[in-house]
């Protein structure tokens, strides 16, 4: 199921980006004492109550014509709308203002549950302050200080209440949900349309052509699949739109929904620096991953070109060491077959499960090989492993001394599991706890 979405919005200068980055926990948006210093949307997770959502920080809404403040105040709208809840965030210190009115009335129009925040009340002294701010017409008023971190568990209280109940029955377990996310232009609506054997996406060679993401059935050998095609995702500093900024977010929201993510990578540019941090989003968010490299039908594309494409890609991609690597052709769909074969490997491994016994077994005969380090004087003692999630695999290693496990061994202990169970296609998490 999706997680929520939670935007934090109010004019300039009330300290939204203070309270963002205290719910998640890192200080990711700039805070300066200038109003509208934050002019995008920024996205991030939180959790609250085992309750993990998506937070949206986002510029002041400001009034006025200037392009800037209209550019401002389309993306708090582009916010609401995405929005499950909203963070109505007013500042304390200075009453109801104008701006605040305005505010108002935009939220009056989304029909979205709002939780008002009163920022800045740094001492109880001020709570008598917040009364007024029952004549928004929104309830109860949460007295909050941003920079003190104070009365911020009642608001996300409030928060999580309007969430909805999970339903981990919506998705159906025997269909392989995968998405394709790249770039723009790199051929992922083409590459749909070519499993499809239809135009059924719209297909151009100008960028941005998919704003939306789009799901599509495809039934082929027995199997159920639903394609996710995204919208490109450019560079921060060229994202101009308000309806782009809300593609990316929807194409992050598909990547949480898939099961496998295809990685697009245009053989005819090679690779980029933001083909990367793309495939970073899909890594982060634990989905097993395939990497295709798409348009191999305009370079040279023989055994040889492809290895030291493959040597390439394994050089810029060291975190993805896990990930299948795909050469095809979306347009002539040359070698097309290939690349479910590679999907339902890695939807495979990424539901995978170890017994408990066989998976000692190979930890056992790791340790006999490369003994635990020694830290201090002190030895890292691995007393067993047990696997406790799946989607990805992760596993808990119960030792006497969660500090001694080094990241070096517990890379080995990782590798030593993949070469005994496979694992191609998702990652795996490994995390150390002390016994008892």
């Amino acid at each position: 199921m999706r997680k929520s979405v939670v935007a934090i919005v109010g004019r300039p200068n009330v300290g939204k980006s203070t309270i963002f980055n205290r719910l998640v926990g890192e200080r990711i948006s700039i805070v300066e004492d200038i109003p509208g210093v934050t002019r995008d949307r920024i996205y991030a997770q939180a959790e609250w109550l085992n309750h993990t959502f998506n937070l949206i920080d986002t510029g002041g809404i400001e009034l006025g014509d200037e392009p800037l403040l209209v550019q401002m105040r389309e993306q708090a709208e582009v916010a609401i709308n995405e929005a499950d809840v909203i963070i109505f965030l007013v500042n304390g210190k200075e009453g109801i203002t104008a701006a605040d009115e305005e505010v108002t009335k935009l939220l009056y129009k989304s029909n979205k549950p709002i939780v008002l925040g009163v920022n800045k009340i740094d001492n109880p002294e001020m709570r008598e302050t917040i009364y007024e701010y029952y004549s928004l017409g929104f309830g109860e008023p949460f007295p909050i200080s941003g920079s003190h971190g104070l009365g911020l568990g009642d608001l996300l209280d409030k928060v999580v209440s309007y969430f909805p109940e999970r339903n981990d029955g919506e998705k159906d377990e025997d269909t392989i949900y995968f998405s394709l996310i790249g770039r723009p232009n790199v051929g992922k609506s083409s590459l749909v349309n070519a499993f499809l054997n239809e135009e059924r996406v719209i297909v151009s060679e100008i960028e941005g052509t998919t704003r939306d993401a789009i799901d599509t059935h495809l039934h082929r050998d027995g199997q159920d699949y639903v394609i996710t095609d995204t919208a490109g995702m450019r560079k921060r500093g060229k994202v101009y739109e308000s309806t782009e900024k809300y593609s990316v977010l929807r194409a992050l929201k598909a990547i949480e929904n898939s099961d496998v993510v295809l990685v697009l990578i245009d053989a005819e540019t090679g690779i980029i620096e933001q083909d990367k941090k793309i495939a970073g989003y899909a890594h982060e968010a634990g989905r097993a991953v395939v990497i295709v490299v798409n348009k191999w039908d305009t370079v040279e594309s023989n055994e040889k070109a492809m290895k030291e494409f493959e040597t390439k890609i394994r050089a810029h991609f060291q975190f993805l060491d896990y990930a299948p690597i795909v050469f095809l052709s979306a347009k002539t769909k040359k070698r097309l077959h290939t690349l479910i074969p590679a999907i339902n490997l890695a939807s495979e491994n990424h539901a995978k499960r170890v017994p408990t016994n066989v998976l000692n077994d190979v930890i056992m005969d790791a340790l006999a090989m490369n003994p635990t380090p020694t830290v201090k004087g002190k030895r890292l003692k691995v007393l067993y492993v047990t696997q406790v999630a799946v989607k990805p695999p992760s596993f808990v290693v119960f030792v006497n001394d969660p500090e001694l496990m080094h990241f070096s061994y517990q890379r080995f202990l990782e590798n030593k599991i993949r070469d005994a169970f496979g694992f191609e296609g998702t990652p795996i998490k490994i995390f150390a706890r002390r016994r008892g």
